[in-house]
């Protein structure tokens, strides 16, 4: 296990961390980029895309944002027609969010980037590494995902 007292094996942790997340969103922020959207927007279409008709409020509780923070990267893909926002059937104030079949496919792409590289670097580093992985991520957000 990494000594987490020594600094020196705390920055080469962090290092490890920081240059393998810039690995991992390198290929989606050129996509990104081509259209005019950032990473904000990988996230909230990847959000909807994990969990359709997701409410407004849901998807400000998974990205841990405020509505003013939401609101300008939400309108962006409404505008460019890759997510609608329905009322729901229940309750005509709640907002349901769904991507578009353009939205959809963006999101895939997205995610096949970054799935290919995941495939790669699972492969090399191995199941033991790869459940180590899956386990320290785990805990890093929370122990869980958002609706289990």
């Amino acid at each position: 296990m990494i000594d987490l007292k020594n600094p020196s094996s705390q920055q080469q942790a962090m290092e490890a961390f920081f240059f393998g997340y810039q690995a991992f969103t390198a290929k989606a922020d050129e996509m990104l980029e081509r259209r005019g959207l950032s990473r904000v927007h990988q996230r909230i279409v990847f959000f909807i895309a994990r969990y359709p008709n997701l409410s407004v409020k849901e998807l400000l509780a998974l990205l841990g944002v405020s509505k003013q923070a939401l609101n300008i990267p939400l309108r962006q893909l409404q505008e460019m027609h890759l997510v609608d926002s329905v009322a729901s059937d229940t309750d005509k104030r709640k907002r349901l969010l769904a991507l578009t079949a353009e939205g959809a496919k963006f999101e895939q792409a997205l995610r096949r980037e970054q799935v290919k590289l995941l495939e790669r670097v699972f492969a090399e580093a191995g199941e033991a590494a790869v459940n180590g992985w899956l386990a320290v991520n785990l805990a890093l957000g929370g122990g869980h995902s958002a609706f289990e």
